[in-house]
C-alpha cells in the first residue's frame, strides 16, 4: 500500500549503475523494508518469461542468521539454476567461482535483515552490470560505498487503505474520524497497522476507538501488536522488531536513549538534547546520537540539528526507561530542563521570540501533562506561565486560559489555597480575563489576590501595591473612575513608603495615576504626573530607557488630547526614535508609537502624510506578532478611519470588517475594541447613506 513510487524509484536506481548495483533500503524496525524488497521480486517475477527484467534468477538471502551467507547463495544456485559449485576450498572462493557460472541475463540478489556490513561483504557479486543487489538494513549507515534508500513512513491516505483492505471500508467509515486516529497514534508505521488491522479482523467485536483506548492505556503491550502471524512476511510485532536495535546499543546509548524518550513526538532541537543529557562530551554525544542511536533508526534527523522519534519507538524507549533505576533521575533533570526554558519566556513575547520557542513548547507541555510531581514546588507554576505567556504574545487568549487555571488548581492542590502563588496566579488569571474584556469574572479574582496578599505578607508591601494597580486598572477600562483613583492613590503611597520616592515602581504608580486623569479629561493634574514620572524614569533608570520611551508616547498623548499638536509631535518623534534604538525599528511598540503619532497627523488633517506610516505600523504589527492578533485589528481599524475621514469609504469597508472579523474571533463580541470597531464601520455606513 503507497509504495508505487517507492517501487518505481528502486527499480530506476538499480537500473542506472553501468556496474553491479547495490541499493541499501534502510529504515526503522516495521517501516516495510523487507516488504518491500519482497513485492519488487514479486513483481517481476509475476511477468511472462520474456518481460522479466531478472532472468537469470532472483536469490533472497535471509542474512539475521548471520552464519551461512554463503551457503545459501551456492545451494541457490545448485538447486535452481544447476550451476555446478566447488565442493571444497574457502567458502568466500567457492561463492565467487559461482558467481562466474551465473546466468548472463541479469540477476537480483537480496540480503535481507543485514545487521553488520562484514556479514555479506565477502559474498557479494562481481562488479558487472548483470547483478542487481538489494540489501535491507535498520542502520543509516551499513557501509559508506553503498547507495542509501530510506523508507518512511506510509502517508495518511494508504494507512487508511491499509486499514481498509483488512477490516473492510464500511467498517472504518462507521469510525472514520476514530481510524484516521489510530493510523495517528501507530505513526503511519506499517507493521503496526497490519498487526492492529489483522487483530481487529479477527475481533469483529472490538470497535476501533476500544482499540485506540487499550494502547493509550497499554502502549506495546497491547494485544495484536505484540505478535506477527504466520501469513505476514514480517517475522516479529512492534516491540520484537525495536528490540533488535536496542540490544546494539551499548549502555550509555541506551541510557541517553531513555533521556530522550521524554520529549513530546515532536521535532526536537539538539540544543535541549544537550542540555538534558549528562554527557560533559559534546563530541561524545554527537557519537551516540549519529554512529547508534541514528544509525539504528532509533531517531531520525530532521537535519538543521532538529531531531525527532517515532512515536511508537518513543512508547518503546519509555517502557524501557521504567524499567531501568534512571526513572527519578531522567524525570527531574527534564523537569529543571523545562523550568529553565520556561523561564527565558518574556511577559510580553514578539514574533522572533514566537518562532524560536514554537519548536519547544510541545515539549514544555509533557512536564505540566506528565510530570507535574518532579517539578520542585518553587517551580510549579513556571511552565504554565511560560506556555500562557507563549500564547497570550500571539492573541491566542482562549488557547492561554486553560493553562492560566491550570497553574491556579495545581499550586492550590499541592502549596495549599493560601499560598503566595495562588495570589498570583489569580492576578495572573485576571489579566488575561482583562485582556478579553471579560470584566465581571477578572474583579472577584483581583480582590481575592489583593486580600491574600494582604493576609500573607501585610498591608503596605510592594506586591501589594501591584494588586491594587492592577484592580484599579481593571476599574479604569471600565470607567469606574471614582473606584480606581482611590486605589491609584493608595498604590502610589505605598510604593513611595516602601520603596522610596524615586523608586521606578513609583514613576509607574504616577503614571497610572496620570493615565487615569487624562481619561477623565482633567489634564491638568495629569501633567504635573507625567512630567514627574518623565524626570523620575530618566533619574533612575537612564535618558533613553525603554521606560521613558513610553513616558514621552503618554505625554504626548496627552498634548494632543488637548489640542497642542506642536507640543506632541517632537514627543512621538524622541519615544519613536528611542523606541527604534532600544527595541529594534520592527518591535511592537515602535508601532504602537508609530500608530499615535499617525493618529495626531489624521486630527491634523495631514492625511497624505498619515497613510504611509498607518500603513508601516499595520504591517510592522504583521510582521512582529501574527496578521490575527488584536493590535493588528486596531491598525485595520485606523487606517479605516483614514479612509473614512477622506471619504474612501470602498477602502475603508473591508478594512473595517476585517478588524471587526478579528476582535470577534480573538476578543469575543462583547469585548470594548470590537463595539468601538463595530461602531466605527456603522457611523460610516451611515454616512455613506
Amino acid at each position: 500500500m503507497g509504495r508505487e513510487k517507492t517501487l518505481e524509484q528502486l527499480d530506476k536506481q538499480l537500473k542506472e549503475s553501468e556496474r553491479v548495483a547495490i541499493s541499501t533500503l534502510t529504515g526503522m524496525g516495521g517501516i516495510g523494508k523487507t516488504e518491500l524488497a519482497l513485492q519488487y521480486a514479486l513483481t517481476d517475477k509475476d511477468k511472462d518469461l520474456e518481460d522479466r527484467t531478472y532472468k537469470s534468477g532472483i536469490c533472497w538471502i535471509n542474512v539475521s542468521d548471520q552464519g551461512d551467507v554463503g551457503t545459501q547463495i551456492l545451494n541457490f544456485a545448485k538447486d535452481y539454476l544447476k550451476i555446478s559449485i566447488l565442493e571444497e576450498g574457502e567458502l568466500e572462493n567457492r561463492v565467487k567461482h559461482c558467481w562466474q557460472l551465473w546466468g548472463q541475463e541479469d540477476i537480483l540478489i537480496i540480503f535481507d535483515d543485514v545487521r553488520q556490513y562484514k556479514h555479506i561483504k565477502d559474498f557479494l557479486p562481481p562488479q558487472e552490470k548483470k547483478f542487481k543487489v538489494i540489501i535491507t538494513t535498520r542502520k543509516e549507515r551499513l557501509a559508506e560505498s553503498l547507495k542509501i534508500f530510506t523508507l518512511d513512513v506510509l502517508d495518511k491516505k494508504s494507512a487508511l487503505d491499509l486499514i481498509i483492505s483488512f477490516i473492510g471500508e464500511e467498517r472504518v467509515n462507521e469510525e472514520l474520524d476514530e481510524a484516521r486516529l489510530l493510523c495517528q497514534d501507530l505513526g503511519y508505521l506499517p507493521l503496526g497497522l497490519e498487526l492492529v488491522s489483522r487483530f481487529l479482523k479477527r475481533r469483529q467485536n472490538w470497535s476501533i476507538k476500544k482499540y485506540r483506548d487499550k494502547l493509550k492505556d497499554k502502549g506495546l503491550k497491547v494485544r495484536g501488536i505484540q505478535e506477527s502471524t504466520e501469513d505476514m512476511t514480517a517475522q516479529r510485532g512492534v516491540k520484537a522488531a525495536f528490540e533488535i536495535s536496542w540490544q546494539e546499543l551499548e549502555q550509555e546509548a541506551q541510557d541517553i536513549a531513555c533521556y530522550l524518550s521524554l520529549f513530546e513526538v515532536a521535532p526536537i532541537p539538539y540544543q535541549l538534547i544537550k542540555e538534558l543529557c549528562p554527557i560533559q562530551d559534546e563530541d561524545d554525544l554527537e557519537d551516540i546520537l549519529e554512529d547508534s542511536l541514528i544509525n539504528l533508526s532509533l531517531i531520525k534527523d530532521l537535519g538543521s540539528q532538529v531531531y525527532e522519534i517515532h512515536t511508537l519507538i518513543n512508547r518503546y524507549l519509555r517502557e524501557k526507561l521504567s524499567e531501568s533505576n534512571l526513572t527519578n533521575e531522567v524525570k527531574k533533570a527534564y523537569c529543571k530542563l523545562m523550568v529553565s526554558v520556561a523561564k527565558e519566556i518574556p511577559e510580553q513575547p514578539v514574533k522572533t521570540d514566537i518562532q524560536a520557542l514554537t519548536i519547544k513548547i510541545p515539549h514544555l507541555t509533557v512536564a505540566t501533562k506528565e510530570l507535574n510531581e518532579w517539578i520542585e514546588d518553587e517551580d510549579l507554576a513556571c511552565p504554565y506561565v511560560g506556555i500562557s505567556r507563549f500564547y497570550e504574545g500571539q492573541g491566542f487568549y482562549k488557547e492561554a486560559e486553560p493553562w492560566r487555571k491550570q497553574c491556579l488548581n495545581i499550586i492550590q492542590e499541592r502549596l495549599g489555597e493560601d499560598h503566595l502563588s495562588v495570589a498570583s496566579s489569580l492576578n495572573n488569571l485576571a489579566e488575561l480575563y482583562k485582556a478579553q474584556g471579560r470584566y465581571g469574572e477578572a474583579e472577584p479574582l483581583y480582590l481575592q489576590a489583593l486580600e491574600l496578599r494582604k493576609k500573607r505578607l501585610g498591608e503596605d508591601h510592594p506586591d501589594v501595591a501591584s494588586s491594587l494597580n492592577n484592580l484599579a486598572a481593571l476599574y479604569k477600562a471600565q470607567g469606574r473612575y471614582g473606584e480606581a483613583e482611590p486605589l491609584y492613590l493608595q498604590a502610589f503611597e505605598l510604593c513611595k513608603k516602601r520603596l522610596g520616592e524615586d523608586h521606578p515602581y513609583v514613576a509607574s504608580s504616577l503614571n497610572n495615576l496620570a493615565e487615569l486623569y487624562k481619561a477623565q479629561g482633567r489634564y491638568g493634574e495629569a501633567e504635573p504626573l507625567y512630567l514627574q514620572a518623565l524626570e523620575l524614569r530618566k533619574k533612575r533608570l537612564g535618558e533613553d530607557h525603554p521606560d521613558v520611551a513610553q513616558s514621552l508616547n503618554n505625554l504626548a498623548e496627552l498634548y494632543q488630547a488637548q489640542g497642542r499638536y506642536e507640543k506632541a509631535e517632537p514627543l512621538y518623534l524622541q519615544a519613536l526614535e528611542l523606541f527604534k534604538k532600544r527595541l529594534g525599528k520592527d518591535h511592537p511598540d515602535v508601532a504602537t508609537t508609530l500608530n499615535n503619532l499617525v493618529g495626531l497627523y489624521r486630527v491634523q488633517g495631514r492625511y497624505e502624510e498619515a497613510e504611509p506610516l498607518y500603513l508601516q505600523a499595520l504591517e510592522l504589527r504583521k510582521k512582529r506578532l501574527r496578521e490575527d492578533h488584536p493590535d493588528v485589528a486596531t491598525s485595520l481599524n485606523n487606517l479605516a478611519g483614514l479612509y473614512q475621514a477622506q471619504g474612501r469609504y470602498e477602502e475603508a469597508e473591508p478594512l473595517y470588517l476585517q478588524a471587526l472579523e478579528l476582535l470577534k474571533k480573538r476578543l469575543g463580541e462583547d469585548h470594548p475594541n470590537t463595539k468601538t470597531v463595530k461602531e466605527n464601520y456603522e457611523r460610516m455606513k451611515e454616512q455613506m447613506e
